[in-house]
Parts: C-alpha cells; sequence; structure tokens
C-alpha cells in the first residue's frame, strides 16, 4: 500500500477515536454539572443550575427562579405613598408641598396585612398598592423606624390576597442561593438573583439607631426595590430590601445589598399587632471597640479587648447603674456584657436585641484597673 496513503489512514482513525473521547468528556463533565447545559434558544443556564445545585438537590429540572416568581408574585405589591411635607422657613415658597414615594412590599396574610419599609411610607397622607392589575387604599396600621419596618392594611377582597410565607433567618447561611422581587425606578415585578454574602452586618435606621443581624445580599436592588421580599430557594421571606451600598456618585446597584431579617419582621409585626407601638431594649451609651493594645502602659486601662464607654446618657439604663463615660478621664472598659467576653459594639447590640424591655444583663467593666460588677436593667429605647 502506498506509504502516504497508509499515513492518511491512521490520522482518519486516530481522529475519529479523539473525537468520540472528546464528545464523550464533554458529556460526562456537562452531565456534572461543572459547564451549564444551554437550551435550545442558546441561553446559558448557569445561574439556575446554581440555584438549583444549593436547592436539597431536588430533581424538578424547572427554571427554580421563574417558579419562585410564579409562586410569590401575587403577593408582592408595588406602594406609591402620597408624602406630605410642612412648609420651613427655609422653603422658598413657605407653605405644604407634596410628593410621591415608590417601593415594593409584601402580604403575609389573607387579612391584607403587608410589609415593607418604614421610610416608603413615612409622612403619607395616602397609600395605594397595587396587587396584580387592581390598585387598592391602604393604611399605616404601625410603624418602627428604629428597624425601618411598616405595617399596612390593604383594602383588598380575600382572593387578591396571596401570603407568601416568613422563613426562620437565623438559619440563613452565607453563600445561600436568593430572589429579590421589587420594583426598581418603577420597573414592577423585577426579579434579580444572588446569594447571601454575610450575615450579622449592621445599618443605621432613619432614626439614627443601629439594625443589626441585617443580610447583605449581592442581588441586584435599586431605589424602588425598598420593602420588597428576599427570598430563598424555597419561595420564603428570609428578609427585607432595605439599603444599599453605592460606590463613586453612582446611586444604583454595586453589588451590596442589605435586608432586615425575617426574625426582626416577625419581632416588629407582633408588637404592632398587639400593642400598637414597639419597644427596643436600650442601654443608653455611646462607646467604641477597643484593643488592649491600645493601652500604652496606662494603669487605668488594661491590655484587655472590650468597648470604651465614652458617653453615658444622663438619666439613662446606664447611668442608673452607675457606669462611667470618659468626662472626667477614661470611661469604663466593658470586658464582659452579659454571656459574651471581650465584647465589641455589634456584640453588644446583638446581645440587646434578643432582650426585651425590663430584663437585667450582667457586666463586668474595668474601671481604675479594677474589675467592678454592674448590673443593668434595660430601658425603653426613646
Amino acid at each position: 500500500m502506498n506509504p502516504g496513503r497508509t499515513r492518511f489512514i491512521e490520522l482518519l482513525l486516530a481522529a475519529a477515536v479523539g473525537g468520540a473521547v472528546v464528545a464523550l468528556v464533554a458529556f460526562l463533565v456537562v452531565s456534572a454539572g461543572v459547564i451549564p447545559q444551554r437550551d435550545d434558544d442558546g441561553s446559558g443556564a448557569g445561574t439556575v443550575a446554581s440555584l438549583a445545585t444549593g436547592s436539597g438537590g431536588s430533581d424538578d429540572s424547572t427554571n427554580q427562579v421563574n417558579q419562585i416568581y410564579r409562586d410569590t408574585e401575587a403577593g408582592i405589591g408595588f406602594i406609591s405613598a402620597t408624602i406630605e411635607s410642612r412648609g420651613t422657613p427655609y422653603s422658598p415658597f413657605g407653605g405644604p408641598s407634596q410628593g410621591e414615594a415608590t417601593g415594593t412590599g409584601f402580604v403575609i396574610d389573607r387579612d391584607g396585612s403587608m410589609v415593607t419599609n418604614n421610610h416608603v411610607v413615612q409622612g403619607a397622607s395616602s397609600v395605594t398598592v397595587r396587587l396584580g392589575d387592581e390598585d387598592y387604599e391602604a393604611t399605616v396600621v404601625g410603624a418602627d423606624p428604629s428597624s425601618d419596618l411598616a405595617l399596612l392594611e390593604v383594602d383588598a377582597p380575600a382572593e387578591a390576597l396571596d401570603p407568601l410565607e416568613l422563613a426562620d433567618s437565623d438559619e440563613v447561611q452565607v453563600g445561600d442561593p436568593v430572589v429579590a422581587i421589587g420594583n426598581p425606578f418603577g420597573l414592577e415585578k423585577t426579579v434579580t438573583t444572588g446569594i447571601v454574602s454575610a450575615l450579622q452586618r449592621e445599618i443605621t435606621a432613619t432614626d439614627a439607631y443601629t439594625i443589626p443581624d441585617v443580610i447583605q445580599t449581592d442581588a441586584a436592588i435599586n431605589p424602588g426595590n425598598s420593602g420588597g421580599p428576599l427570598l430563598d430557594r424555597d419561595g420564603r421571606v428570609i428578609g427585607v430590601n432595605s439599603q444599599i451600598a453605592t460606590g463613586g456618585g453612582s446611586n444604583g446597584n454595586v453589588g451590596i445589598g442589605f435586608a432586615v431579617p425575617s426574625n426582626t419582621v416577625e419581632d416588629v409585626v407582633g408588637q404592632i399587632r398587639e400593642t400598637g407601638q414597639v419597644e427596643h431594649p436600650w442601654l443608653g451609651i455611646s462607646g467604641r471597640d477597643y484593643s488592649g493594645s491600645d493601652a500604652s502602659g496606662s494603669d487605668s486601662l488594661p491590655g484587655r479587648d472590650g468597648v470604651l464607654v465614652e458617653q453615658v446618657v444622663p438619666g439613662g439604663p446606664a447611668d442608673r447603674a452607675g457606669l462611667r463615660g470618659a468626662a472626667d478621664g477614661p470611661g469604663d472598659l466593658i470586658v464582659r456584657f452579659g454571656s459574651v467576653d471581650e465584647p465589641t459594639m455589634a456584640d453588644i447590640a446583638r446581645v440587646i436585641d434578643d432582650l426585651e424591655v425590663g430584663d437585667t444583663v450582667e457586666l463586668v467593666v474595668v474601671r481604675d484597673g479594677r474589675e467592678t460588677e454592674v448590673e443593668v436593667e434595660l430601658g425603653d429605647r426613646p
């Protein structure tokens, strides 16, 4: 046989075998989920595959994001609030003015109860909620600026109300897949996906108090998403989308959003329903995290970590218990708060948030180089 022809046949057979091996490997890789398969229209399913992977091994190949949307969108409303603002001496017109705030809310029962952010409806003279294609009047039952939450009552028939389920936010873990549904920039029922980026973050409420245990997510959240649900893979609410971090001169999403946890929602809604107002346990200090390496040989401040009390609110719980601020030298250094040794300010906020007004907390402080035990009865935040 011609040597050249023999060589050609050998190469042809090698190529065929190699192609079959590549095809087999590609099939195995795609089947394993390493490379997302493409739908018939050529679109990648990477995001859906990621959400499905975290769903506890569901065999259902249905697009989970689409399913979550279909299961929950009827219970998510577009909120329009008419805001009346009184004229001020600095107003060029001097009289009252009127504006509109928009946001998102979600139904939590068939009686018409809806949760949203306080800053969406704060100062509203009227509130309208769109569910489906219908607009309904709503009233503000109660609000809590310190958690930036509000409870509305929507005047809609029971068949128009499709409540969402609140999950236990204490069970949420970093990396869990999430879905956010809201009305960013007035674009109704916009869906974005992401993961839980971090837990136990802190954000500042409109009344300047700290909201603890906040969920951080990279799901795109923009103005208008406020008050909307952050959903887990089962379509349950794990948080209320409330704030975003922005970069540069932009007010849009940069991949850092914050949601008030659902357990806080449950507590706030329960208090509003029971008493019409919300109590927050309060210590009555301002302080800063302190590192023992900052002691620099000081006799009054030991080489221990803790919280250095800078100010004590006159007449507040800490003041009544005898805690000292830094008005006349170094303040008390809190080295144990409840069961937490060498706490940070975030630790103290979390401990207090789990307690109630009237509960007593035991502290250990370092004062004048000596440890002193102090008991503080928590008051109601003013």
